[in-house]
This record gives C-alpha cells, structure tokens and sequence, in this order.
C-alpha cells in the first residue's frame, strides 16, 4: 500500500508536519531536506541503493550510524555538524513513532543514537576599533556602498545571525526615537532590539538613497541583491569577506582567523559584556532561549575573569614582602642598572 512507504512518510513529514503542526521556519526545513539529501546519497554511494528502492527497514540504527561516521570521515564534517544531521533523524524517528507502529522498536534504536561530545569552539570577535575599522570600509558615495555599511551596522548594532539580517524588511524597522529593529529569530519567535541614533541615521540615510520609504515597498528586502532578491548568507558572507580583505592588508592583526558573519554577532556580545551589561539582557538581544548559553561569552573573555580575580585579591591575601626588597644592596646595584 501507498500509505506504507517510506516517500510516503517522508512527503507528510516535510510538507505537512514540520511546517504545520511543528511550525518550524523554511530555514529549519531546509536544513532536513539537506540532511535527507545527504543521507539519500549516501545509501545511493555506500550502500549502492537507490532512492526509489528505499524502504523502512534501510533506516537501522547500524545504517544511520554508518552515516554519521561517512559525514564525518567522507565529508569531513565537524562533530557539531555531525550533530545537527542527527538532530534532523531524531524528530523524523519521533514522528515515525506515531504514525508505523509496526517498525517502533527500530526507531526506537535509531534514537538511541546519541550526539557526539564536541569541544567547545574560541569565540572569535573584534575588537571595538576592528569593528570601526571595517565600517569605515565601504564606499558611502554609492548606493552598493551604502547597502554595505548599512548592513553591517545592523547586523552589528542588533547582533542578529546572519540569516536574520537577509530576511529583515523596512516594515520591521522603526526608526523614530526611540528606534528599534523586530527581529524574527529561530522557531519564529520576534525579539524587539534597540539600536543607536548613529546606527538609525545611517539606515535612513540608506532608506532614503534606495527609495525604501515609500510604503509600497515596505515588504522588500532591506538589503537586496543585485537583482533586486533578497540576499543569501552566501552573499552577505562575500559582502563581509571584501573588506576583511582590505583590513588583513593593512593590520593583519585586527582580524582574527577564520572570522565569519556570525563573529560580527559574537562581536557584539563581547562588547556589551565588557561595557558591564548584564548577561540576562544580552541574552534577550541575542535572541538566546537561555542564559546559560550567553555565558559562554563570560567564560570566553579573559579581561574580565581577570578583572574579577584581582579584585578579590587585596581582600583576601596578607601582604608579605619579598625577601630581596630586604637586600639593601641588591636594590642599589638594580637602581645603578636603570
């Protein structure tokens, strides 16, 4: 029967369950279609089985395992990735559960699959002078220069991933006193950011050159292509990546290596962490479901648990005086050197 196949599935799986009763974004149900992709490809390579000759009995824990362990080895996929394809397995597997009982104990062992220990990456960021540095990059005379500028300043200001930024129209920006920017995050859910009046100037300087007030143009794409689309993370990537050029030519230093759009947004996190403020409206910027996961730019920034131990220390520890301050000597014969 027709209702008993595997394409069956996977059709109600994509496009009935995930966006209707999960409710999940395109950019999450684009990420399992490349995960089905990917794991079509493989049992077509690997195991020299074809996509239409799939069947339930294909997805065992031993095939799925073998998968993970072809991304990894084959594909060179880090461990993190390795994880979001299981991540993508594991809510298929949960909704196969209800819907063929028959197979339940063989989705049950594919869940069992667990996700892969992975060490937690260096937050790469800028300094506040190498993000002044790059918008100072772009060429404000031109309306492509300004687009830049004004793009990197809202992904910097809002410190919004970067997928947010492409998907952000004029509508979602209010730019009277005070201004702010409503951003739509993962699992659709909309945070409000404020933004500075040297930022909101700066997009309606843009606004204005690209005739984005008139309201019939609201529900464009703030940051378009060439063609008038809305630009992809591939896009803004080769945006971001231009003017890195330029700085790494003239103070290499100020760039850290492999520096990416999301490290504009790590950028940001530090920079409001440094200037004091508290890690729980950090974490409503950002767009984080938990703090805990904003912590992670507390335990990354030395500066500050450095600030924090020595401010302990005169509290704590006896003043003891060195043994060779006592040397009389000693000292005449350092301050002869100097």
């Amino acid at each position: 029967m027709r209702h008993e196949t595997l394409s069956y599935y996977l059709q109600k799986f994509f496009l009935e369950y995930l966006p209707g009763e999960r409710g999940v974004s395109t950019n999450t149900i684009a990420s399992y279609s490349d995960c089905f992709s990917l794991l079509l490809k493989f049992f077509e390579k690997e195991l020299l089985v074809k996509p239409e000759k799939l069947t339930m009995e294909h997805l065992s824990k031993d095939n799925i395992a073998s998968f993970l362990s072809w991304l990894e080895k084959d594909r060179k996929c880090c461990v993190s990735t390795r994880n979001v394809r299981l991540g993508a397995l594991h809510s298929f597997f949960r909704y196969m559960q209800c819907k063929d009982v028959s197979h339940i104990d063989q989705w049950n062992q594919a869940l069992s699959i667990k996700a892969k220990k992975c060490e937690e990456p260096d937050i790469a960021y800028m300094s506040v002078t190498g993000i002044k540095i790059l918008l100072e990059q772009p060429d404000q005379r031109t309306s492509q220069g300004l687009r830049d500028l004004a793009m990197m300043t809202c992904m910097y200001e809002t410190g919004a991933r970067v997928q947010e930024v492409c998907d952000l129209t004029r509508s979602r920006l209010h730019l009277e006193y005070p201004m702010t920017v409503r951003i739509l995050g993962k699992g659709r859910k909309e945070r409000i950011v404020p933004i500075s009046k040297a930022a909101g100037s700066i997009l309606l300087s843009y606004i204005a050159r690209v005739n984005l007030d008139d309201p019939s143009r609201w529900e464009y794409p703030l940051f378009p292509n060439r063609n008038g689309q809305k630009m992809t993370r591939s896009g803004v990537s080769y945006v971001l990546e231009k003017y890195l050029v330029r700085i790494r030519k003239s103070d290499p230093g100020l760039v850290p290596k492999n520096f990416t759009c999301h490290c504009v947004r790590h950028s940001r996190a530090m920079h409001l962490l440094q200037e004091g403020v508290n890690l729980a409206y950090i974490r409503d910027i950002l767009g984080h479901v938990h703090v805990e996961t904003t912590e992670l730019y507390a335990r990354a920034d030395s500066r500050l648990k450095r600030a924090a131990m020595e401010a302990s220390y005169p509290n704590v520890l006896p003043q003891v005086e060195a043994e060779w301050a006592k040397d009389t000597k000693l000292l005449s014969w350092l301050k002869a050197l100097s």
